[in-house]
């Protein structure tokens, strides 16, 4: 089949390349405009579009997708079908009917779990036992579409959202291929999604990513999991903001106040709801990333002073 690749970050670029080994032609890729990054803000295209360039493929950037330069273009390439991975923007009507085949979704949920822009940091952050992906035919309402295909993948219990995506765009590359083999040979057809087990999956924010130190340790443990790489969680001490790498429960510890912070045995703990956790790596604002005993030792915290 003619393919229009939609996707914008690093994620979705095992997909782009399975589909670029693959037996189907990628006419062209749409990703986002260029965004500011770094501190000096500079504009910097999107990961897909890089990988796009490197293939010398045409990339279509519209501010919106129901740009009418941009629909024109799409007629004019004429996909059979549009496989999309974490574009970033929603797709009009009038965009959805070009491709015959339509827009095929690869989704980092088993649907209908964790519909919504976040489903892999939902499901770390609701403790998960078992996640996955599913190609799905994409409607206009949110990730509703019928089904073609799904996979499942274990969270593991140290699993971050980095961990996971990186599993997940892998496996999910090849599910996407499969599907749009199924597609193109006329042996695969779409299933309603259950009307049961609906759950969202909304993007975490900042504020989302901040620590409450007098919720449960499990609690915290699991949202700074999900928040790693992005948002990135984060608390405060002595006013300034104080990002977090994973931390890790420490059950046998005797007991902290919630925020309270302590050094035993060479380790950084800081108490939560219930009982301590270990801090892992740390970045003071302004500053490096630090195992967090270091920074712990070099800002010796009264014993009255709370992180939060």
């Amino acid at each position: 089949m003619r393919l229009v690749f939609a996707g914008t970050p690093e994620v979705a670029l095992p997909a782009l390349d399975a589909l670029l080994k693959s037996d189907h032609e990628v006419a062209a890729v749409v990703t986002r405009p260029d965004a500011p990054v770094g501190r000096g803000r500079h504009l910097a295209a999107s990961p897909v579009a890089e990988r796009a360039e490197q293939a010398g493929l045409e990339i279509l950037k519209p501010a919106k997708a129901r740009d009418p330069g941009f629909l024109d273009r799409l007629r004019a390439i004429a996909p059979d079908c549009c496989p999309v991975v974490a574009y970033g923007a929603l797709l009009p009507r009038a965009a959805l009917d070009i491709p015959r085949h339509g827009w095929v979704n690869l989704h980092f949920s088993v649907l209908p779990a964790w519909r919504g822009a976040a489903p892999v940091q939902h499901a770390v952050l609701h403790g998960d036992d078992v996640t996955g992906a599913s190609t799905f035919e994409i409607e206009e309402s949110l990730d509703s579409g019928p089904v073609y295909g799904v996979l499942t993948e274990p969270v593991r219990p140290r699993d971050t959202s980095g961990d996971l995506f990186e599993r997940l765009a892998r496996s999910g590359a090849e599910l996407l291929v499969s599907t749009l083999d199924g597609i193109a040979a006329g042996t695969l057809e779409p299933r309603p999604q259950p009307a049961e087990g609906v759950s969202l999956a909304p993007k975490l924010t900042v504020d989302d990513a901040r620590v409450d130190w007098t919720a449960p340790a499990v609690r915290v443990d699991r949202l700074v999991r999900a928040c790693t790489p992005a948002p990135g969680a984060w608390t405060t001490f002595r006013d300034t903001r104080v990002k977090l790498g994973p931390v890790l429960p420490v059950p046998d510890a005797e007991p902290l106040p919630p925020g309270a912070l302590r050094t035993a045995g060479g380790r950084a703990l800081v108490g939560t709801g219930t009982h301590p956790v270990e801090l892992g790596e740390v970045r003071p604002q302004g500053k490096r990333p630090m195992p967090a005993a270091d920074w712990l030792r070099g800002a010796r915290p009264a014993d009255d002073e709370r992180m939060g």
